[in-house]
């Protein structure tokens, strides 16, 4: 983690009682905002929290799916801590939504989408990660609208789960939702990031404003 970063936890003050959504506000626990290393070169971005992360606070973190991403995370060096850690001990790894409050009984709108944008924007900007990867369709749509030059209904993360899409001075590398995968899908995303990704010099693409997808 980034030695001056006081918390992995929220680490840019964002609004943690955010009130822009009424039918959210009740229906959250937390407000569920990025978490780990502000220095990060890889971002892994999710549409909403699980039940998990709405109990703990900590995106990908407090069920089944958390502990798969954490899993990941662990096997590809990003993670030193277990699996079932509520706070993980991240480096080079950030974690977010692009919405951050969950409504138990159905998924985020577009308008939820819509309103909770300039705090993924925030958390883009801020640390300006070399890779990108949107856990589930609903975050592969949602960031390729900025980032990439695609028609993001043509993009589906089961389609895309470990391959890697030409961005707008970032790199895509789409996973399939946690609660989905296969055993086989987890093995092919760590390998993919691991050799096609980490085993090269992926830092040549940042700042690539004009590059195609």
């Amino acid at each position: 983690m980034d030695p001056a970063q006081e918390s992995p936890e929220n680490p840019f003050g964002m609004d943690t009682d955010c009130q822009n959504c009424t039918d959210l506000c009740d229906a959250r626990t937390n407000v569920v905002h990025g978490y780990g290393d502000a220095g990060a070169e890889f971002l892994f971005v999710g549409g909403r929290p699980g039940p998990g992360a709405d109990r703990t606070g900590i995106p990908f973190t407090g069920d089944e799916a958390g502990r798969r991403l954490q899993r990941i995370l662990g096997e590809l060096g990003f993670s030193n801590s277990s699996p079932d850690a509520e706070r993980p001990e991240l480096d080079n790894a950030y974690l977010t939504y692009l919405t951050r409050c969950r409504h138990p009984d159905r998924g985020p709108t577009d308008e939820e989408i819509t309103t909770c944008d300039p705090y993924l924007t925030a958390d883009l900007r801020m640390i300006n990660p070399e890779i990108i990867v949107p856990v589930g369709t609903t975050a592969l749509r949602g960031v390729a609208v900025e980032h990439t030059t695609r028609d993001p209904e043509t993009l589906d993360a089961a389609e895309s789960h470990a391959t890697t899409i030409r961005g707008r001075g970032f790199e895509l590398v789409p996973m399939r939702a946690l609660d989905e995968q296969t055993d086989a899908e987890t093995e092919a995303f760590i390998e993919h990031l691991a050799e096609s990704v980490l085993g090269r010099d992926y830092r040549q693409t940042k700042g690539r404003s004009g590059a195609h997808d």
